[in-house]
């Protein structure tokens, strides 16, 4: 080659080089345009496909090890033929594991999961604590692996999420990108994770992000079909759970049966829930009188679990053999209503020792033996008009699970994706339909929308609610020294009589007081590290706060309207 040709080559290089480099600037300082989002999305969901990939396999491995299970769908027949030491042992140790990683590496020894990302998505544009994250995810796989009673859809969720966090940040993303990166990893990982990629698609918009704004819709249809591609590399195109081809719906007459089994359902997943948060409130209450060190709380909620699987194997783990049996008509009406029960106390134990996982793979297991028990009596009162008793524990699946979720729409559609059954979409419909209308008046919508509620998040009213909760007081006030500051001695005179925010207040606790008080503004003062009288820092209005709040509202609205 020529030394000319060379130094066309090289020059070539460099510029390439260049332009790669000024992308790089213009995708950081301006955020991306359309094209390179939507690159960014199928980027987003092919590393989430991985990481939920990932986090199975290394489930899988870890069981192997610790229970000798060969087929981890089969995980309590294994279970079964260990020592009763072994299987009380295992769930102790490895919730000794899980309580020293959370005490180092989270600030209150909780597990971050799908809560989380929606508080994310609502208050912190798209962001989700990284170094809790990792930590939690990790927690969660040795929890899901050594015994724990809960789900690996939460634990993926929030680990996508860490992925997209660090990527917004990275390109410094506004809000409305940063939501819609979240999105991306979260209908990524959902999908890698149940071969469902229509469902993770519409879990991302109708849970996380809570809208259906076009402008997302495509980017995070890309990195949906993108995580289920990692998945079906891995396991092919088969579906989770094989339905027996029986199953159908074959009088309209039957209809009114699933409409109980719906209201049942519904009130199964409200004791779920409600279990679940008395056992957290129990759990809290016992480390409390006992002073329990936080790191030791989840050995002995795995001592607890032990103690229930050496009778009743089939609480272990995520359940999905369980649940196989009872889509398929392989347990009586008994074992049914004994292991829903059971489930549900396992649960319970394993989110009161904060151990992590998520409540979706329970969900189904419940759901699945509470629409088998009522399949059963249904269709022995009234043989001549009924189809099997598998179907109904297929629409109880759907129907405990989006009640628990408060994801009908995508629920349905998982429940149909995960089993390859298209043509009982009528009864699970109707079934999910009225178990979602009556749970979400007796808690706060979902599970996750109730988490947050208990945290003080109000995230279930709607943005015109959690808004309040974004604004503070001491970033919206009128400084002192400003030029169109509130008098000093109108100021004075309002603390002296106990009209003042501190600086860390919100428009959450500002709002109801200026009706309260019927002042244009509210002094800002700081205690007196000394014990004094309160410092002065300065005043918000009425007027600023309510043009904050008018602003954030109509940014909200537009994003969720484009």
């Amino acid at each position: 080659m020529s030394r000319q040709a060379k130094g066309h080559i090289g020059t070539g290089i460099e510029h390439a080089r260049l332009r790669l480099r000024t992308a790089w600037g213009v995708l950081r300082m301006r955020g991306p345009s359309q094209v390179q989002f939507w690159f960014i999305a199928l980027v987003i969901g092919i590393a989430a496909g991985f990481a939920a990939l990932g986090f199975r396999l290394g489930i899988d491995a870890l069981q192997r090890t610790l229970y000798g299970v060969r087929d981890p769908h089969r995980m309590h027949s294994y279970a079964e033929t260990l020592a009763w030491y072994w299987v009380l042992a295992i769930p102790v140790l490895g919730g000794l594991v899980v309580g020293l990683i959370l005490h180092r590496f989270t600030d209150d020894g909780r597990a971050r999961s799908v809560a989380d990302v929606i508080e994310g998505a609502a208050l912190n544009e798209g962001r989700v604590e990284q170094k809790a994250g990792l930590a939690s995810a990790l927690a969660s796989l040795i929890t899901l692996s050594s015994g724990g009673s809960t789900g690996r859809e939460g634990p993926v969720v929030h680990m996508a999420a860490v992925m997209s966090s660090w990527i917004s940040t990275r390109i410094r993303a506004d809000g409305i990108t940063g939501r819609d990166l979240l999105g991306c990893a979260v209908a990524g990982a959902v999908s890698a994770s149940f071969n469902a990629p229509i469902a993770g698609a519409l879990f991302a918009l109708e849970v996380v992000l809570r809208h259906f704004a076009v402008h997302a819709f495509a980017p995070i249809t890309i990195a949906a079909v993108s995580g289920t591609v990692i998945n079906r590399l891995e396991f092919g195109g088969v579906t989770e759970f094989i339905l027996p081809q029986e199953g159908r719906l074959d009088f309209y007459v039957e209809l009114p049966a699933f409409l109980l089994l719906g209201l049942l359902c519904g009130l199964v997943a409200v004791i779920l829930m409600r279990g679940i948060f008395w056992a957290e409130d129990a759990g809290g209450w016992v480390a409390r009188v006992t002073h329990m060190p936080g790191w030791l709380r989840p050995a002995v909620a795995g001592l607890g679990l032990g103690a229930l699987a050496i009778y009743f194997p089939h609480i272990i783990g995520v359940g999905y053999e369980t649940t196989s049996a009872a889509l398929t008509g392989g347990l009586l009406f008994h074992e049914a209503v004994v292991f829903a029960v059971l489930k549900c106390v396992a649960v319970g134990l394993t989110m009161a020792g904060r151990m992590g996982g998520g409540v979706f793979s329970p969900s189904l297991m419940v759901g699945a033996l509470t629409g088998l028990a009522f399949g059963i009596v249904a269709t022995a009162a009234l043989p001549e008009v009924s189809g099997a008793e598998t179907l109904y524990a297929l629409a109880g699946m759907g129907a405990v699970t989006a009640a628990v979720l408060g994801a009908p729409i995508s629920t349905t559609l998982i429940v149909f994706e995960l089993t390859g059954d298209w043509q009982t979409g009528l009864a699970v419909m109707v079934a999910v339909s009225m178990s979602t209308a009556l749970a979400s008046g007796l808690v706060d919508r979902s599970f996750f929308l109730t988490q947050l509620e208990r945290r003080g998040r109000h995230v279930a009213a709607g943005p015109q609610a959690y808004l309040l909760s974004v604004f503070s007081a001491a970033v919206l006030m009128r400084g002192k020294d400003s030029p169109q500051a509130a008098s000093r001695e109108a100021c004075l005179e309002l603390i002296s009589q106990g009209v003042m925010l501190s600086p860390d207040a919100t428009l959450e606790e500002a709002m109801p007081r200026f009706e309260t008080w019927g002042h244009s503004f509210i002094p800002v003062a700081a205690p007196d590290p000394e014990g004094g009288e309160p410092v002065l820092m300065g005043a918000l209005f009425h007027v600023d706060a309510l043009r904050a709040y008018t602003r954030a509202l109509a940014l909200t609205a537009a994003e969720e309207h484009s």
